[in-house]
């Protein structure tokens, strides 16, 4: 797992699939991603529809949606990656890349989500994940463009979507 410093850019981190293999976020270049940590027992878990949905609707467009499991918040993520990639295809039909159970808060953080929390500040500036569904817009060339809270469904992010897909 690459290191995520002041300098890092998010095509220069990977992560591990869960299926194990270790992805490069350069394999995201010039697409618009929606990354969002995941729990399959949290209350917010209805959102894996609405991500499909985005998926499927944008996909051929330029949007993958990347999610990115997490049992930091209530131990609502317990599963192993086998458990997790059965809830989520059987249950919600995700189709959409899933990565490995990480750390999104604390010394142990993602890289990937120490870069997101960087560039996607929450409110008052704060780089703290609150809780499990939190979701980072980011651009075809790599920026953040905007952070959701937990509480925001996926179809209400459809219209940034569409901007982000729009711009060169």
């Amino acid at each position: 797992m690459t290191t995520a410093t002041a300098h890092s850019h998010l095509y220069d981190l990977t992560a591990r699939s869960l299926t194990g293999a270790e992805r490069p976020m350069s394999d995201y270049r010039g697409q618009v991603l929606l990354v969002v940590n995941t729990a399959s027992k949290c209350g917010f878990t209805p959102h894996y529809t609405g991500l499909q949905t985005l998926h499927d609707t944008y996909g051929d467009k330029g949007l993958q949606v990347i999610g990115f499991p997490c049992n930091q918040f209530g131990s609502q993520e317990p599963g192993s990656s086998e458990d997790i990639s059965s809830f989520c295809q059987l249950n919600y039909g995700v189709t959409f890349d899933m990565f490995d159970k990480i750390d999104v808060n604390g010394a142990d953080t993602h890289p990937v989500y120490r870069w997101l929390k960087s560039e996607g500040r929450g409110v008052l500036g704060s780089e703290a994940i609150k809780w499990n569904f939190t979701k980072f817009l980011v651009s075809r060339d790599g920026r953040v463009l905007k952070r959701y809270a937990p509480t925001t469904k996926p179809a209400a992010i459809a219209k940034d979507v569409e901007k982000a897909l729009e711009a060169t």
